[in-house]
């Protein structure tokens, strides 16, 4: 597996006192979209920080494409597009000035960088606000600029920090549909606490924990991780009816059964049970009932379980970690 980014035991940390990043051994899939997870003072900002060279780790290297980070690693910035959580722009200019600015600084040659930049106001949605200056955007549209600013120099790997946070529910969709698009072509590593973006759009992630990376892996592998199978019945009937289904359902062998919100029936399923036959049982009673099945969710928030179970086992192993 050819990856985009790889640190052994990278740890950083700051005036002897706070440790942000801690013995962190990372590997990212190149071509992946890596999502980066984990409570706001994870460590998470720090790492890509790390990545990106503007500070030194204590102890530990970290890897872009088989080349080491730090400071006066220039080759290796240059293969990076960074968005930070909500970028602070120069409001004094116009969007395409400071794009143009950039790509100078990137040393395109004109006759790239002029087509780039219109290409990328487009792609960002940006056109109409050519002639406003910076100070004048919403934070929505900074973060789609700071986005375009991110892609100047067509690197091949984007490192994008909370690139949702702040956003209202229609810029939020733009963005996690352009990283789905982004992600066809480069290496993305989207750094946020929003469980749900990273369930949307990524297929492997690291979960974040007290500057602990505690989990690496596919999506699927996360889930895998959960001790128990459920899903959940819908239903149409009385209260009655429901809670005296609940506990027919609760006595069947290697089945647990309690009533969730309103009229949902949440069943778990005990391991070596068979997950087919478990929900045969459960429908049979349903069908004896005076209730009607609405719909059957399966593995409702099984990242949102996985993640939560992550880190509470952080938390218990203590000393022992």
């Amino acid at each position: 597996m050819e990856l985009a980014i790889h640190t052994e035991h990278l740890t950083k940390i700051y005036s002897q006192r706070l440790i942000a990043v801690n013995d962190m051994n990372l590997e990212v899939p190149r071509g992946s979209v890596f999502g980066l997870l984990g409570p706001n003072g994870a460590g998470k900002t720090t790492t890509l920080r790390l990545l990106l060279g503007l500070q030194r780790p204590t102890a530990g290297q970290a890897q872009v494409f088989g080349k080491s980070c730090g400071p006066n690693a220039v080759g290796v910035r240059s293969q990076i597009g960074y968005l930070p959580t909500n970028p602070k722009l120069p409001g004094n200019l116009r969007p395409i000035e400071y794009l143009d600015l950039l790509g100078k600084l990137s040393r395109l040659p004109g006759e790239v960088r002029k087509p780039r930049i219109s290409a990328l106001l487009r792609a960002v949605g940006l056109l109409g606000a050519t002639d406003q200056r910076i100070q004048t955007f919403s934070t929505g549209m900074c973060t789609r600029l700071g986005i375009a600013a991110s892609l100047v120099a067509d690197p091949p790997l984007l490192l994008w920090d909370e690139p949702t946070a702040g956003l209202d529910p229609s810029a939020r969709r733009f963005t996690l549909e352009l990283i789905r698009e982004m992600g066809k072509t480069k290496t993305v590593v989207v750094a946020t606490h929003i469980l749900s973006d990273i369930d949307q759009i990524c297929d492997h992630l690291g979960v974040m924990h007290e500057g602990r990376m505690i989990f690496t892996g596919s999506m699927q592998d996360m889930k895998r991780r959960l001790r128990r199978h459920d899903f959940t019945l819908e239903l149409e009937g009385t209260a009655e009816d429901v809670r005296r289904l609940s506990h027919e359902a609760a006595n069947l062998e290697g089945i647990d059964a309690h009533l969730d919100t309103g009229q949902a029936l949440l069943v778990r399923i005990a391991d070596g049970r068979s997950r087919s036959r478990a929900l045969i049982d459960v429908l049979k009673l349903v069908d004896e009932s005076n209730l009607s099945l609405q719909a059957i969710h399966s593995g409702q928030n099984a990242t949102e379980n996985a993640y939560l179970q992550l880190l509470q086992e952080d938390e218990a192993h203590g000393f022992h970690r």
